[in-house]
């Protein structure tokens, strides 16, 4: 071999020896790039959107109850932890130790509650019968009342063959006063001791007395009544129909069960009664836990002295502030997720109970005191737990799904980098609804599968970009 051709080969072999040198280097370089690049692969999924506040957790039912009056505790019969139902009995001060008017209203209340039971039961059997003969006599005695005013009345008093006979009787009772006269004046002038005029007499007395009762008979048959008859007869009716209405009124009440009224009454004797007495002990309002005891057995008490707490611990609410520029996206029955600090790594489903149509500024800032109700309480929740509350105003199922740091921004250009076969494509995309951590492609060339890089801004600038013409592609064979 020649001295230059052994130059030139040795020439070539130091070229390719470079080369392999400089290939692997290329070539750990694109693998530390491959290894530090973080990727997530495109997906079909849910895209939330979401409001953020933060809150307490509180009960919306609690009452704190104490004592009315004074006295000594006999008994306590909860403890804290205790759950109840409404009536329930909680404390209850020693007898010997109550105050006078409670021991008088214990009597009292018996008495009432004995006529109130009374009023309830409703009328006997015995009453009812004695209520309906009262009504049949009432009635009785308007028809005899209004017959005798009827029959009194002029043209009612007799018929007609009664007043024809009438006359007749008055024409017969005349003509035996004007034979009596006769006879009478026949024998007139003889002397008072004179048997023939002594008969005379008494037989034209008589004669004129049968005569006046004929025609007293026939003037009453064809008169009316006077004045005060009339007043008298009217009076009887009005009395006789009084008594039948009252009869009726009477009767009826039983029948319908008690007055309204005297029930009314008797219910409010009761429950005064009721109060005072209760004054003596402490029931539960409602079905809750007992959750704070202030007063234990042996205590003496006076009016307003706390005794013990209730709380409804099976609803809770939480109250966020919300801005004026998210209350719009707000309705009552919306999705909300809840995490609480105390609890951590647990999520609690909650709905929105309640958006205020007015907020209120501070400092001129406005926000609106939104409700939240947490689903299905866990007995781990405790009132007063500091609660991060997250509404989800808007939820699109089953969409492309990218995750937000793949997403990039320049110059008002949304892109994504997509790795093929080694090589980041840079991808143009429109969003739809963006989420917390991912986002919906609502247009763009990527695919299910695809694989994006999520730290895109920190790798190497060795992109290749598809574009133009308002359509992108990224070339698959």
């Amino acid at each position: 071999m020649s001295r230059r051709k052994w130059i030139y080969l040795s020439v070539a072999l130091a070229v390719v020896a470079i080369g392999v040198v400089a290939y692997r280097q290329w070539a750990a370089g694109r693998q530390s790039e491959a290894e530090t690049l973080q990727t997530a692969t495109v997906e079909r999924g849910t895209v939330t959107s979401s409001i953020d506040a933060g809150g307490t957790l509180e009960v919306p039912r609690s009452a704190s109850l104490a004592w009315r009056t004074s006295g000594t505790i006999g008994a306590v019969h909860v403890e804290v932890g205790d759950v109840v139902s409404a009536g329930d009995m909680l404390m209850e001060l020693s007898s010997d130790s109550l105050d006078s008017s409670i021991v008088q209203a214990e009597a009292e209340l018996a008495a009432a509650e004995q006529a109130l039971d009374e009023i309830l039961a409703g009328p006997s059997a015995t009453d009812l019968a004695a209520a309906e003969l009262r009504l049949a006599n009432a009635r009785d005695s308007v028809h005899d009342a209004e017959y005798n005013r009827t029959v009194l009345q002029q043209g009612n008093r007799a018929s007609g063959d009664t007043i024809a006979a009438a006359r007749a009787s008055l024409v017969l009772a005349q003509a035996e006063v004007d034979q009596a006269e006769d006879r009478y004046g026949d024998v007139s002038g003889n002397g008072e001791n004179d048997t023939a005029r002594a008969s005379a007499i008494i037989r034209l007395v008589e004669a004129r007395q049968r005569r006046d009762s004929a025609e007293r008979t026939l003037n009453w048959y064809l008169g009316h009544p006077s004045e005060i008859e009339q007043a008298q007869l009217d009076a009887e009716v009005a009395t006789a129909q009084a008594e039948l209405d009252a009869a009726q009124e009477s009767l009826t009440e039983l029948q319908n069960g008690p007055d309204a009224v005297d029930l009314a009454a008797a219910r409010a004797r009761v429950a005064n009664a009721q109060d005072t007495v209760d004054q003596a002990y402490l029931v539960a309002p409602f079905d809750g836990t007992v959750v704070a005891v202030e007063s234990a057995e042996g205590d003496l008490v006076d009016s307003n002295t706390a005794a013990v707490t209730i709380a409804d611990l099976s609803h809770y609410e939480v109250q966020v502030s919300v801005s004026e520029l998210d209350v719009e996206n707000l309705s009552v029955g919306q999705e909300v997720s809840l995490t609480l600090d105390a609890l951590p790594g647990q999520t609690f489903a909650g709905r929105v109970a309640y958006v205020p149509l007015m907020g209120t500024s501070t400092q001129g800032v406005v926000t609106y005191p939104v409700t939240v109700e947490v689903d299905d309480p866990d007995p781990a929740l405790r009132p007063g737990m500091t609660a991060a509350v997250s509404i989800i105003v808007e939820r699109h199922e089953g969409v492309l799904v990218v995750a937000n740091r793949a997403i990039q921004v320049a110059a008002g250009q949304r892109t994504v980098a997509v790795l093929f076969e080694g090589q980041r494509i840079s991808v143009p995309v429109t969003l739809g609804l963006v989420g917390d951590t991912t986002s919906e492609i609502a247009e763009g060339a990527l695919q299910e599968g695809d694989v994006v890089v999520l730290n895109a801004s920190s790798a190497s600038q060795s992109n290749v970009s598809f574009g133009g013409g308002g359509a992108f592609g990224v070339f698959r064979p």
